[in-house]
């Protein structure tokens, strides 16, 4: 990823979240009931609990990067900028993802993270 923009009003990270939020639509109207379905168990499992939602934002970003899902890592990383995240805290979400995987979840978290990151906070 790189800065540029793609047109105007969107860069690089908010046209991968409106590609998935496309794809997401289009599977809910072929599979309601699975994606409703995930949809609740995937908020049951977010929200704010023992662990803040902040907290649980990051524990998924470091998952998705140890998964090099890079839909993940720009939907996860929004999430910790929208629960308050600082640039720090996400890296160090990073680091620890990189300390469980290696060389391959470093170089995410120094690409695609770090790109998302920018690109989500000039907004």
């Amino acid at each position: 990823m790189n800065h540029h923009e793609t047109n105007h009003d969107v860069n690089l990270s908010q046209a991968y979240l409106q590609e998935y939020k496309h794809g997401i639509g289009v599977f809910s109207e072929k599979m309601p009931e699975v994606a409703h379905a995930f949809s609740e168990f995937s908020e049951a499992c977010f929200k704010e609990g023992e662990l803040s939602k902040k907290s649980k934002q990051l524990i998924a970003l470091g998952i998705s990067i140890v998964a090099q899902d890079e839909y993940c890592m720009i939907y996860h990383t929004k999430g910790c900028i929208d629960q308050g995240a600082t640039e720090r805290e996400v890296m160090e979400a990073c680091s620890v993802a990189a300390a469980f995987g290696g060389g391959a979840a470093l170089s995410q978290a120094a690409t695609i993270v770090q790109d998302t990151f920018n690109d989500l906070k000039q907004h």
